[in-house]
């Protein structure tokens, strides 16, 4: 459904510290440098940071989350883990398994240097 998702950036050698680290942990390559934007393209998605085009700095959505499938909770943990290390700050409920009644979750979520927030998420049953 999805062709890219796009954050802003006011630093961008700061965001891409923090997203070589956590795209690292699911299999990912580094960021591609693209003048004010950085490129990360991993199991046919895409995904950029940039600075804002209009100038003004960048800021997150307030309410938006942005969520990226890990095979396993083990993944997940590594993902978080390594987003932690590198600028990133842990948010909502500590990572780990919920219970939707019939869904089950593994999530863990953080924010990135800028303040967007990032979940990973596996399916379990």
């Amino acid at each position: 459904m999805f062709s890219h998702v796009v954050v802003g950036s006011n630093d961008l050698e700061k965001s891409k510290a923090f997203y070589d680290a956590v795209f690292a942990a699911l299999g990912g390559g580094p960021g591609g440098d693209m003048d004010d934007r950085i490129a990360y393209m991993h199991n046919d998605g895409m995904f950029l940071v940039t600075k804002p085009i209009n100038g003004e700095p960048a800021t997150f959505a307030n309410g938006g989350t942005i969520g990226f499938t890990v095979d396993s909770p083990e993944q997940g943990a590594a993902w978080h883990a390594a987003g932690i290390a590198n600028g990133g700050t842990t948010c909502e409920d500590p990572p780990g398994m919920r219970d939707f009644g019939e869904a089950k979750y593994y999530l863990a979520y953080m924010r990135d240097p800028d303040g967007n927030k990032l979940c990973a998420m596996k399916v379990m049953g």
